[in-house]
């Protein structure tokens, strides 16, 4: 595993937002969903996100989780990224959601 120093950590931004669509992305190579999220005062970020083994669409819209939201935009197929939703990567290559323990407001910062 390659270390980073704290100042490297400080470079990402990572933020809580809630999720307040998803629909089915059939472009994508991998099975996945696009996903609309409220980060608060930064406003809505786009992404795609490959967790179609463990999520239904309609069970996410409402789900809060934590983002990368300063990385540039990416071109996905037809579709441009504007952020990184993060999760736990499974045996079977599944991904569970990082999610606070609490609700917390959209935009904040994780620390």
């Amino acid at each position: 595993m390659e270390t980073i120093n704290w100042s490297d950590f400080e470079k990402v931004d990572m933020r809580a937002g809630t999720i307040i669509s998803a629909n089915d992305f059939p472009q994508a190579r991998n099975p996945a969903y696009q996903l609309v999220i409220d980060f608060g005062e930064l406003g809505l970020k786009k992404t795609s996100a490959q967790i179609t083994r463990l999520y239904q669409k309609e069970e996410l819209v409402g789900k809060q989780v934590i983002a990368v939201v300063n990385f540039p935009p990416k071109q996905i197929a037809n579709f441009m990224s504007e952020c990184l939703v993060l999760g736990v990567l499974g045996e079977d290559k599944e991904v569970t959601l990082l999610q606070p323990g609490k609700s917390v407001k959209n935009g904040q910062r994780i620390a």
